[in-house]
């Protein structure tokens, strides 16, 4: 079958991104092979419409462990008033953000206070941070954020000047391959030699990125974080640490000083770090333009943006062929575009591949000023980013645990699967990759990603194994939390698989019926379920 047959990371790398919206890309003809990752978009998808009791395996062997996210104990989510009490005199959380973090694992955030919320979710906070180190933080990743976005323009602009000098000096080379540095070297073509006068130094590009420094960062950051700002080289920027500690699955160096970042991304040969970019900032501006509007009612402030603010900062990104969306969508898809640009840089051996601006979408949309949600975004990719390794480790590794997760909970169900070469569970690579984003709504999604994050905060900051050990008996937090939950939908529909699929194109067929049909909290207790039976045996 093309998804067992192909190497899926390989097709989100293809160049041949050339598809229109969701929509549009459902009514046209299949693709080839060299874009399969636009066919993969449409089809990996997999139902999970809330069944019958009587059709779902899981909701038994749990004895009298309770999930917190069980409808007979679901708590109302954070509140802006619990919120603020939380912290004491210096601005830290009580116990240690135990309270704090539990109660998002029982409810959620209101929505009010998310952009508070997230970044200590997140990783931008340590959640034992102070106030005064925390507006330290924000400072300096307002600094970081300006430098990312100079360089991303610099070298845009230099690409945009190399592929003229290309065209100039074509003519006058044997070599298709020629080395853009060799281009911008030659003393021999007078044509080029009068095209060179032309190119903006970097001082000139640097001090064009000042002049934008307010469209790009948002108008509203205070003094004391613009302090350092105009800083003309990452030397100039402090080093940090990473806030949380590492996992197995996660990488610390995307905690590493910018700099850092940067020296890794110019250590590419000239030519090769222009094509990278050309080739991700073509792909993001592609997938910003067809971003949804589902966020609109849930970012009134946004959703308001005036047409001149929409179109300067689509101009400052070099955003195109946006003339058919509404000011908001394409205040929006700019805000895709500066931030995934900054990302492709600050970690360039991931780069950019689709999917990834519908993991970022959602956060843009609650937090408003571009370095934190980049800074969040980062924090969110620590984890994700393996989902879009070129070498597919890290969506194999996820599949493996999907799959060994049904076996373990339902051998006749993965027997069938067997029989449908299915096994290797590839029907819900989507969901893994995007993280359910695509199958929930917009606040089924956010809700979902905040009880996993906080998962996750719990168990970098040590909390499980210490004063959360009785929590840990009734619902251990797992980093898997996600995968956990996609077993969970394939398990609810196991009845309509065992009963009416003979084949994986039918499983694949009734994937588009799953989008807008879960409960997130029924997913979440099933989910929990699992985590009770099996963690010890994944």
């Amino acid at each position: 079958m093309l998804v067992q047959k192909q190497p899926l990371m390989r097709a989100l790398r293809r160049s041949q991104t050339t598809l229109g919206s969701d929509s549009t890309t459902s009514s046209r003809s299949p693709p080839s092979s060299s874009s399969s990752w636009i066919h993969l978009r449409s089809v990996l998808l997999i139902v999970a419409s809330s069944p019958s009791s009587s059709s779902s395996p899981v909701s038994s062997d749990r004895g009298s462990i309770k999930s917190p996210w069980s409808r007979r104990r679901r708590k109302h989510a954070l509140l802006a008033k619990q919120w603020k009490g939380l912290f004491d005199a210096d601005g830290k959380l009580s116990d240690g953000g135990i309270k704090f973090l539990k109660k998002i694992r029982t409810g959620g955030v209101e929505p009010s206070i998310r952009a508070e919320v997230w970044p200590f979710l997140l990783g931008m906070y340590d959640v034992k941070s102070s106030r005064r180190e925390r507006d330290t933080i924000r400072a300096q990743k307002r600094r970081e954020y300006v430098e990312l976005r100079k360089q991303c323009r610099q070298i845009s602009k230099r690409g945009e000047w190399s592929f003229k000098l290309k065209e100039i000096s074509g003519n006058n080379s044997n070599d298709d391959g020629l080395d853009v540095s060799q281009v911008f070297d030659s003393p021999s073509m007078d044509e080029t030699a009068s095209a060179r006068q032309n190119i903006p130094t970097s001082r000139e590009l640097v001090e064009q990125e000042e002049e934008d420094n307010d469209i790009i960062t948002n108008e509203n950051i205070s003094e004391a974080e613009t302090g350092s700002s105009d800083s003309d080289s990452s030397e100039d920027l402090e080093d940090t640490k990473p806030l949380l500690g590492s996992t197995e699955t996660e990488d610390s160096h995307l905690y590493e000083p910018i700099n850092i970042a940067l020296e890794k991304f110019e250590t590419s040969s000239s030519s090769s770090k222009l094509q990278d970019f050309a080739t991700w900032q073509r792909i993001i501006r592609l997938d910003a333009i067809r971003a949804n509007a589902e966020w609109i009612n849930f970012s009134p402030s946004q959703a308001s943006v005036s047409e001149a603010k929409a179109q300067q900062l689509a101009e400052s990104v070099g955003l195109k062929d946006y003339e058919h969306l509404e000011p908001c969508r394409i205040y929006h898809a700019a805000r895709l575009v500066a931030i995934l640009e900054a990302y492709a840089i600050y970690d360039s051996e991931i780069g950019y591949c689709q999917g990834m601006s519908d993991l970022l979408s959602p956060i843009i949309s609650v937090i408003e000023e571009d370095h934190i949600a980049f800074s969040c975004f980062v924090g969110f990719m620590r984890k994700a980013r393996h989902n879009f390794r070129l070498d597919e480790v890290g969506i194999r590794r996820q599949l493996s645990i999907v799959s060994k997760i049904i076996k373990c909970k339902d051998p006749y169900l993965y027997k069938h699967l067997e029989k449908l070469q299915a096994e290797d569970c590839f029907f819900v690579y989507r969901m893994v990759v995007v993280l359910f984003r695509r199958e929930l709504t917009f606040e089924q999604t956010l809700c979902l990603w905040e009880v996993m994050w906080a998962d996750q905060v719990a168990i970098r900051a040590g909390i499980v194994k210490s004063a959360w050990r009785r929590m840990r008996v009734r619902a251990p937090p797992t980093d898997d939390l996600l995968l956990y939950a996609i077993a969970a939908c394939v398990l609810q529909k196991r009845k309509m698989i065992i009963e009416n699929y003979s084949s994986m194109d039918e499983i694949m067929r009734e994937c588009n019926s799953m989008a807008g049909q879960l409960d997130v909290w029924k997913l979440m207790d099933d989910a929990h379920n699992l985590v009770v039976i099996l963690c010890d045996k994944i």
